[in-house]
């Protein structure tokens, strides 16, 4: 499906986009990678350092519309991954995750529907718009009820991807990501992920910090399972107009996740500490989801499983902590 193809890939530089980039460069298509390089985001460069001769790099932001009004030309396919994923900065600094996460999506959507109503756009929303769950796991009929602005303006941002698929014709859908992990993923704090704030303490020898009781309920996708998922809704016309779910079988609570990371490395331990109040206050509890809708319509399944996900994390950062961190250990 995508050999010789040309993508883009917005947000590129960042973990989920240089994974995805990585594996289409492998299936020989043409790949353009965007990302603006702002330092409280995901993008590295190193993330695509094994592969930088073989794709093109355009750093840009995806809320300069004449930039991307030029990139979105002559492309087949875009996967649209570039957000602001941080839910506490989008509670302190609203306005610029408004920008990234809705207003940018339309001026990229209107785009395609004036200069290339003919590419495929599949777009990374999240798990975080369903709120705190009436009912386990989640499928996609849950009511929709955001508990930050991060969630609303990722809503926005979807809703447009559809809307555009449902009346302007742009073969576009969407997938609603729960907690991906992996190499390549943001660790110098817990914007992206606490997964990855979990893996830099661990290798500096601190103790890992749980909130709460450890006891709230989550499910884990390693980045290759999640790539899987975005190479299959692109190349699916089934997956027009449609979100859906990604998530897992294993269901874990975040104290087990503590033990079962720090058995890995000598030394290591974890603590309990209450909930902040900034975080308790978007906090969705329990929270799984049930993907067998994708499982049925696009024959995904997660094939990675945790033990086995974490193992490759925690191997690539002892192996590259240098360009993911200030002071490595």
């Amino acid at each position: 499906m995508y050999a010789n193809k040309n993508v883009l890939i917005t947000g590129g530089l960042g973990f989920i986009g240089s994974n995805l980039a990585r594996r289409l460069v492998a299936a020989s298509a043409q790949v353009t990678v965007v990302d603006s390089l702002i330092p409280l985001y995901g993008g590295n460069p190193f993330n695509v350092s094994d592969i930088q001769d073989k794709l093109h790099v355009n750093i840009c932001d995806v809320r300069d519309p004449y930039a991307m009004r030029h990139l979105i030309q002559g492309m087949d396919y875009l996967f649209n991954l570039a957000g602001q994923t941080s839910h506490l900065d989008s509670m302190t600094d609203p306005r610029t995750d408004l920008d990234i996460n809705a207003s940018a999506q339309l001026s990229i959507l209107e785009a395609c529907r004036q200069f290339n109503p003919n590419v495929k756009v599949v777009f990374a929303s999240t798990r975080q718009l369903y709120g705190k769950p009436d009912y386990l796991p989640v499928d996609e009929k849950h009511p929709i009820r955001p508990v930050d602005v991060n969630g609303i303006n990722k809503l926005a941002g979807e809703w447009y991807h559809l809307l555009y698929n449902n009346v302007h014709g742009i073969k576009a859908c969407a997938l609603r990501l729960t907690n991906t992990y992996g190499p390549g993923m943001r660790i110098k704090d817990a914007r992206q992920t606490f997964l990855g704030i979990w893996i830099r303490l661990l290798l500096e020898g601190k103790p890992i910090k749980v909130f709460g009781d450890g006891l709230q309920l989550r499910d884990f996708n390693y980045v290759d399972d999640c790539v899987d998922a975005l190479l299959a809704a692109g190349a699916s016309d089934k997956a027009n107009g449609h979100v859906y779910n990604l998530g897992s079988k294993e269901v874990i609570n975040l104290k087990d996740l503590a033990q079962k990371l720090t058995a890995l490395q000598a030394g290591a331990s974890y603590e309990l500490i209450p909930f902040p109040a900034e975080r308790k206050a978007i906090d969705i509890g329990d929270y799984y989801s049930d993907f067998s809708l994708i499982e049925a319509e696009l024959g995904w399944t997660p094939k990675i499983d945790l033990d086995e996900g974490l193992q490759r994390t925690l191997h690539f950062y002892r192996e590259h902590h240098q360009h993911y961190w200030e002071s490595p250990p």
